[in-house]
């Protein structure tokens, strides 16, 4: 089951999480949250599995997400 770690406000954002966690060997995915706008305007939820939530969460706060 995933579970939501991060809402990205940026594709940017978004690319740089799943950097991040996929450097520290996470597997990572985003969703958009609009499908009627584009790229640069979306928002994206970051997605990993649940049993590496809290973990994947630990990491975000100590990197300044």
């Amino acid at each position: 089951m995933w579970r939501v770690v991060y809402m990205a406000q940026t594709r940017l954002i978004a690319d740089h999480i799943i950097e991040l966690l996929t450097k520290e060997g996470f597997l990572v995915k985003i969703k958009p949250i609009y499908k009627n706008v584009t790229e640069q305007e979306n928002c994206y939820e970051v997605l990993v599995t649940q049993s590496e939530a809290q973990e994947v969460r630990d990491i975000l706060m100590d990197n300044g997400y």
